[in-house]
């Protein structure tokens, strides 16, 4: 008895983390300690006497707790208990006159995902900008960034995104995998009863995908643009972005042409193009004979709209992405959201998100035609308060379901408290 009751003890202990998490949500910071924290963010910067060289130091401190009833869903690793896990993300902007900047984010932390199996301590994205014109129709750009693809990337830091995760383009788990190849479409097609192997399986898009390359992006009156070419695809995992970590040899080539008819809407449409196996797919005995890596590409095409009326920001995205696999064929899905913001008061607002992946069918191997992984929906219901300019908090439950016997991370429990500086 004694021995059970201290197993139920330890079980508790997540929960009892998660929970404090909960409390201090609601705690707001002093009135002596926002004091302070104001006067450390209006100082938090270098400047040369006249303004023309600039460098603003910034911050974001997330704790974040996550309950869940089974496998973790989507980009969240580990095993099935619950867990608080922080977050340190340090920011520097550098400007040079009207023409040249910089930008470095440096993040400390359990992983890019949560319990994510890689550096702790990272340099997440590195940029040099020029731009030549004094207004914004031209931009030249190269480092490590995040992809122009869609709409969701600028609000994808934890002080501007109303959710807690991001929506399912950018974390549903696929049967696709970068470095193992199917041997046969049966083989492929098993995968579907498994749960997700996220060390070797992919997403559409791979959260905000801080790939490193160059870009051309600029805005034309109503009219924006913006083309870049990376080391890696869209679907490329965390650890795939760096230039030391996967080369020049297959780059993939992206783009977005947006359309702002008034100040409410901004319709913008993307594309991408380029190899998603990495070298390590080459190695195994199921790769074609005769082959190379260029010769499997993920292709997507993508829409994306945002709409802002009075208290109601609306954001969707819709993706239609072909993965070329070997010994299969072409594997295709549609994967779409469509998420609401309404600002409750100056200072709480509620958000709610419908997300939904359907997939293609391929040959079966027997003469029939079946979907190559299961179709899953997910709804997220959020709802955050922003205490004062330097902290905010929010809460949010998800439920995903699959079309099949396994279910992965079924419901989920999220809470986030964030410290801006």
């Amino acid at each position: 008895m004694k021995t059970h009751c201290l197993s139920c003890r330890r079980r508790a202990w997540p929960g009892a983390n998660f929970l404090l998490l909960v409390l201090l949500l609601a705690h707001p910071i002093p009135a002596r300690a926002q004091a302070w924290l104001d006067s450390v963010s209006d100082s938090l910067f270098l400047q040369s006497r006249g303004g023309t060289y600039r460098v603003n130091f910034s911050g974001l401190f997330d704790l974040e707790g996550y309950y869940i009833d089974q496998r973790p869903p989507g980009l969240i690793f580990g095993g099935g208990d619950s867990f608080v896990t922080p977050r340190l993300s340090l920011f520097v902007d550098a400007q040079a006159g009207k023409h040249l900047y910089a930008y470095v984010q440096t993040r400390f932390d359990d992983g890019f995902h949560p319990r994510a199996p890689e550096s702790h301590e990272r340099v997440d994205e590195y940029l040099f900008r020029y731009t030549p014109l004094d207004g914004p129709q031209v931009n030249l750009q190269v480092g490590k960034f995040a992809t122009v693809v869609g709409n969701w990337v600028a609000r994808h830091l934890s002080w501007d995104n109303p959710f807690i995760n991001e929506p399912l383009p950018y974390d549903n788990i696929l049967t696709v995998s970068d470095v193992s190849v199917p041997a046969s479409p049966a083989d492929f097609l098993a995968r579907r009863g498994q749960p997700d192997q996220k060390d070797k399986w992919l997403t559409v898009v791979w959260g905000p995908d801080y790939t490193s390359g160059a870009s051309v992006f600029g805005s034309v009156t109503k009219w924006d643009y913006a083309v870049e070419v990376k080391n890696a695809s869209l679907s490329s995992r965390s650890t795939a972005w760096d230039a030391t970590d996967v080369g020049w040899d297959n780059p993939t080539v992206s783009g977005r042409f947006g359309f702002r008819p008034n100040v409410a809407w901004n319709l913008g449409l993307s594309g991408s193009y380029g190899t998603y196996l990495q070298k390590a797919a080459e190695q195994s005995p199921a790769f074609p004979v005769g082959k190379g890596l260029s010769d499997f590409n993920q292709i997507t095409v993508a829409e994306d709209a945002s709409y802002q009326w009075h208290q109601w920001r609306l954001w969707a995205e819709l993706f239609l992405s072909r993965f070329q696999v070997p010994n299969v064929g072409n594997a295709d899905t549609l994967v779409y959201y469509l998420e609401a913001k309404y600002q409750i008061t100056p200072q709480l607002f509620g958000a709610l998100r419908w997300n939904q992946e359907l997939y293609g069918d391929i040959n079966s191997g027997t003469g029939g035609q079946t979907p190559w992984d299961n179709n899953v929906w997910r709804i997220d219901l959020a709802l955050g308060y922003r205490f004062t300019r330097h902290f905010q908090s929010k809460l949010q439950y998800s439920f995903t379901h699959q079309a099949g016997q396994l279910q992965q991370g079924e419901q989920l429990v999220a809470a986030q408290a964030t410290l801006k500086f």
